[in-house]
């Protein structure tokens, strides 16, 4: 007698994910720069790391940042770099490049050539989530200060 196993797929809980953007949106919007106009940027320091969140692209519904590691850097591992698309319509924010890579699939076969995780999307997303509360709750703005122009 021969069996046959079905191979379970990876599906993921769409609540989970959508509550996982909304958290991600609200503290995002704490992070963009006050002037939210494309170029525009805002830089945090998280520990002995500094951060740079840049306003790449803006339409009615949807922006585009993203985050990249500017000073900080650990040997041996790359600098973060995060391309975040912010949806205001539905107040979600979610992960679409990471790392210069192509666009995240919301699944994957597993084993797969690139050992990408199935869930590799909710697992970046996650990833966001903490970092953005780390900055929230415990990062520095880096300010600018114009000594020329009477702010200070």
């Amino acid at each position: 007698m021969t069996y046959v196993t079905a191979e379970q797929r990876y599906i993921q809980s769409l609540p989970k994910y959508l509550t996982l953007c909304e958290h991600n949106y609200v503290r995002a919007l704490k992070l963009l720069p006050q002037e939210r106009q494309v170029d525009q940027e805002r830089k945090v320091q998280l520990g002995s790391s500094t951060f740079v969140v840049k306003i790449d692209n803006t339409a009615k519904y949807t922006m585009d940042i993203s985050i990249s590691q500017e000073a900080g850097h650990v040997h041996s591992v790359k600098p973060l770099y995060l391309t975040v698309r912010m949806y205001h319509d539905a107040k979600v924010a979610e992960i679409i490049h990471h790392d210069f890579h192509q666009r995240i699939k919301p699944s994957y076969a597993y084993p797969n050539p690139n050992m990408h995780q199935k869930d590799e999307k909710y697992q970046l997303n996650a990833f966001l989530y903490d970092w953005l509360v780390a900055c929230v709750e415990n990062g520095r703005a880096v300010l600018n200060w114009d000594v020329n122009n009477g702010l200070v």
